[in-house]
């Protein structure tokens, strides 16, 4: 009787010297934490999760996810079934671009559901995708603006500072942080997307251009189980392609950009979400919004515009000055 006495206090003390810990710890983390606080603002919230921690897209991989094409094409299709006659070729390089257009949907043997390849007339993605690197930074506590001063500088103006150099994990957000970090005098948001895209007139600038990133971005989304990758023929070269397999991760993505819009429009951009808010604005500025609103019905599709262009008829330098916003 005695020994299981002591063995029932013995349980007892060490039950209550555990609840002791964990309620020093949660106290501890409550105060500011530590590290493991610092870790945890590079984990999207629960609504971002999906249904695993592999399906977790950062902002570029859900920008090229909504640039990628997935149209069904007829598989009987040939060359002869282009027709020529319907282009009256007024305005050369317009008509151009849609023979090539048709030519490159329909010419490949092997095509499928998902085609796996961005718009070849898209010239707005690549700055897009540079946009998004900073964004995505920005969200995850390393990258904030310069103070805007006594004389309240304007947000183009601000330089882009490093906050924390700790490593994110993704390689292109590390590398391009990098370059934040050694670069001195800093860049504004408009230098360092054209340093990272390579536009720039500047030699000695080259070094700072970050290459293949949407074939980088595809092959984490192959490594992520949302894409494949396969070589298609068109006409008269080949290239590399990345099929989707996984299409309900890009079914749920189309649709938190449609509800953003329509069931969940909120009026209020500061009451957002604010990774929902920046998507939405990349999405438009990467030319690849149009991509999740077009399979909405009419009204659906109206509505959707009608905010959005809200949202786009805002005055960025106005709503930063409003209370509780982060300028960072």
């Amino acid at each position: 009787m005695t020994s299981l006495t002591q063995r029932s206090s013995g349980l007892v003390q060490r039950r209550t010297e555990a609840s002791r810990s964990a309620a020093a710890a949660d106290k501890e983390r409550g105060a500011g934490g530590g590290p493991e606080d610092e870790g945890r603002r590079d984990e999207p919230g629960d609504d971002e999760k999906g249904d695993s921690k592999e399906t977790r897209l950062t902002l570029m991989e859900e920008v090229l996810l909504l640039g990628l094409k997935d149209r069904e094409v007829d598989r009987t299709a040939s060359f002869a079934e282009i027709d020529i006659s319907m282009y009256p070729f007024k305005g050369y390089l317009r008509n151009e671009s849609e023979i090539l257009s048709q030519i490159f949907q329909i010419s490949s043997p092997c095509s499928d559901l998902s085609q796996g390849y961005t718009s070849f007339w898209n010239d707005c993605i690549s700055s897009g995708l540079r946009g998004c690197m900073l964004i995505e930074l920005a969200l995850r506590g390393r990258l904030q603006l310069e103070a805007c001063g006594m004389r309240r500088k304007s947000l183009l103006t601000r330089k882009v500072i490093c906050k924390s150099d700790a490593p994110t994990g993704d390689v292109l957000l590390d590398e391009a942080l990098k370059h934040i970090k050694e670069t001195q005098p800093p860049e504004t948001v408009q230098n360092w997307i054209e340093l990272l895209s390579g536009e720039t007139w500047n030699p000695l600038k080259l070094h700072y251009q970050l290459r293949n990133v949407r074939e980088r971005l595809a092959k984490n989304l192959v490594e992520k189980g949302v894409l494949t990758t396969e070589k298609q023929n068109f006409l008269l070269f080949d290239m590399t392609t990345h099929p989707l397999t996984n299409n309900n991760i890009k079914q749920r993505l189309i649709k938190k950009v449609q509800e953003a819009v329509l069931d969940k429009w909120v009026n209020d951009p500061h009451r957002m979400d604010k990774r929902l808010l920046a998507l939405v604005y990349l999405a438009h500025a990467s030319d690849v919004l149009e991509n999740a609103f077009a399979p909405l019905l009419d009204e659906q599709y109206d509505l959707a515009t009608k905010r959005m262009r809200q949202l786009l008829d805002l005055d960025p330098e106005v709503e930063c000055m409003k209370a509780n916003t982060n300028e960072g």
